[in-house]
């Protein structure tokens, strides 16, 4: 049962009202992006509850309490609440020191499906999906699980660097096998979950989306500085998002400057290990005053910076999914990318933009000094990628073609049920 990436449905007639909880134990939809454990699942959580609200269900975010006064329960947006879940201590923790309270969040989901259940079950994560699995399995109600990143890829890319507890990969087969049905987000990952041993016909893939009406080619555009050209990359700072690798393509590039969007608020970065590393390999490089750190900035001010750009790199050395090419696209600009994980659907080439072998500066380089030697190639990659971004990767298909994976499980349930 695997969708065809390049066909999502607009929709089908809405199944009526659904009740639907979205489980999302680390990534809030109320957090602030670009922090260390703040990125794509937070987009995605947040635009999906947003899009389902659009095509008229209720939805609740459920998210792991971290601060003390926080509300219980924060409206979003229409049809929208955020859901604060007690489990563990009320303050912020790295997301791999979150294992030992799932149980508590799992308890606290079911005590509160007993009492008001709704129709269907999305966990992200795989943390949100064992606590989800536990849940529904007490009460009864269908699962659908989306892992985001699998812990299979990121111990081959990582191995020792990985700070994954150890019982990551046997929970995720554990979630994969339990739950009704899995929503993956790229075709590469359904191989991953194939190896994993989870059978390909509870698969279905739904890629993540973009907001194509705040994401667009017209509208403000953030400040340049005196180089003739600007490359920018967005995202968490962290090691595997390829930061250093665009330092390195940046003594290959005479003449751009390298804006890095993303990590902690400005006033804490002097303090970030990630910055204080690529700043080192900037200045050893000889290139330090053409790489600008923004530290992490409101999700508004991203569309103007992403127009200011000449391109946009995403050299990541492995990429779930990746959201930010999808936002680049949306806003008109090239992207050039490591040949990874999501980014193998999102990105065509040489249509979009281009993709790269990943930890391959001089690849890198090459790629973005074409895009930047020639104008023209770059503006049709631009209206390329807006055209292919509204062809697929909007919210509203996005959640259509999750809405159809609901439904199928909703009937699936149905006739189990009828037949029981």
């Amino acid at each position: 049962m695997i969708s065809s990436i390049g066909s999502l449905p607009t929709g089908p007639a809405a199944p009526g009202v659904l009740e639907i909880a979205l489980v999302s134990e680390h990534a809030s939809p109320l957090a602030a992006l670009g922090e260390v454990d703040a990125g794509g699942q937070n987009v995605h959580v947040a635009c999906l509850a947003g899009a389902l609200a659009d095509r008229g269900h209720r939805v609740t975010v459920y998210t792991r309490r971290d601060t003390p006064d926080l509300p219980d329960r924060v409206p979003l947006r229409e049809g929208v609440q955020v859901h604060h879940v007690p489990a563990g201590p009320p303050e912020q923790l790295p997301k791999d020191e979150l294992p030992p309270h799932m149980p508590e969040f799992g308890r606290y989901l079911a005590r509160i499906w007993r009492t008001r259940p709704p129709d269907l079950v999305h966990s992200h994560f795989w943390m949100s999906g064992l606590a989800a699995l536990r849940a529904a399995r007490e009460t009864g109600l269908p699962l659908v699980h989306t892992y985001h990143a699998l812990g299979t890829v990121k111990r081959r890319h990582q191995q020792l660097a990985d700070t994954s507890p150890p019982q990551r990969i046997a929970c995720e087969t554990e979630v994969g096998l339990g739950c009704d049905r899995i929503v993956a987000t790229c075709r590469d990952e359904v191989a991953e979950l194939t190896r994993m041993g989870i059978p390909t016909e509870k698969v279905t893939v739904v890629p993540c989306g973009v907001d194509t009406d705040r994401f667009t080619p017209r509208g403000p555009v953030a400040p340049r500085g005196t180089h003739p050209y600007r490359l920018l990359q967005c995202g968490r700072l962290v090691p595997r998002k390829g930061g250093a690798v665009s330092v390195a393509a940046l003594t290959l590039l005479p003449g751009a400057e390298l804006v890095v969007v993303g990590g902690p608020r400005p006033h804490l970065l002097d303090d970030d290990p990630e910055v204080r590393r690529l700043r080192a390999l900037a200045h050893e490089a000889g290139v330090a005053h053409r790489v600008h750190f923004t530290g992490g900035l409101p999700s508004d001010r991203i569309p103007a910076l992403l127009r200011s750009a000449d391109v946009v790199v995403c050299p990541a050395d492995y990429e779930p999914f990746g959201i930010v090419p999808l936002e680049a696209m949306a806003c008109g600009r090239p992207v050039v990318a490591s040949a990874v994980g999501g980014q193998l659907d999102t990105v065509a080439d040489p249509g979009t933009g281009r993709l790269v072998p990943p930890r391959d500066p001089e690849a890198l380089a090459r790629a973005v000094g074409d895009l930047l030697a020639d104008p023209a190639a770059r503006e049709a990659c631009g209206v390329a990628g807006r055209r292919r971004v509204l062809s697929r990767y909007g919210w509203a298909q996005v959640a259509a073609a999750t809405e159809t994976a609901y439904c199928e499980v909703l009937d699936e349930e149905e006739a189990a049920t009828g037949a029981g």
